[in-house]
């Protein structure tokens, strides 16, 4: 059975070895790849069969077998290699041109979103009140003009000069009125 081969052959040495050997138009299928692989070599390791669909199942993911109709093939020549999975990778950008000598390039935009336009009014108030020191708290509100708020004319005809408290105001009760006859 058993020939004076090189016992130390790859399985994918020994997978492609016999499907050119065996040459079938349609494709050698995996049993007939197993029985020529144990006539040709002999004395094969007790998971054989596990370790063929190992090294099949792993050209055909390369790419080094194509398997129609449970039948594996040799790819032609002119077969492209198979792509791997994933996004394929970006292509290589061309060189620029080389730019003749005591040319200028031009400065490149700066990254990000261009800064707002300084307001000339708060740099001179800020740059004049940079040594005072500042009072402690919360600075107070600034008085709204009558015409710009539509809340001021009601609170200035409802409490004339009367500074409301805090929180909720209280529940106003009616008057009891009681006749006397």
């Amino acid at each position: 059975m058993a020939t004076d081969e090189e016992p130390s052959k790859t399985y994918p040495e020994m997978i492609m070895e016999a499907i050119e050997a065996l040459n079938e138009k349609n494709g050698s299928n995996k049993s007939a790849i197993s029985k020529y692989i144990e006539t040709k070599y002999g004395e094969l390791p007790p998971s054989h069969s596990s370790l063929l669909t190992a090294h099949l199942s792993r050209m055909r993911e390369s790419g080094e077998l194509l398997f129609i109709k449970n039948n594996y093939f040799r790819p032609g020549p002119d077969v492209p290699p198979k792509r791997g999975r994933g996004r394929p990778p970006k292509p290589k950008p061309k060189p620029k041109p080389e730019l003749p000598t005591g040319a200028v390039l031009p400065q490149p935009r700066p990254r990000g979103r261009p800064p707002k336009p300084k307001d000339p009014l708060a740099a001179a108030v800020a740059k004049a009140t940079a040594g005072l020191p500042r009072r402690r708290g919360r600075p107070p509100k600034a008085a709204r003009s009558a015409a710009s708020g539509t809340a001021a004319p009601a609170a200035a005809a409802a409490g004339s000069g009367v500074k409301r408290g805090r929180g909720r105001p209280p529940k106003v009760k009616p008057a009891l009125v009681t006749d006397v006859v």
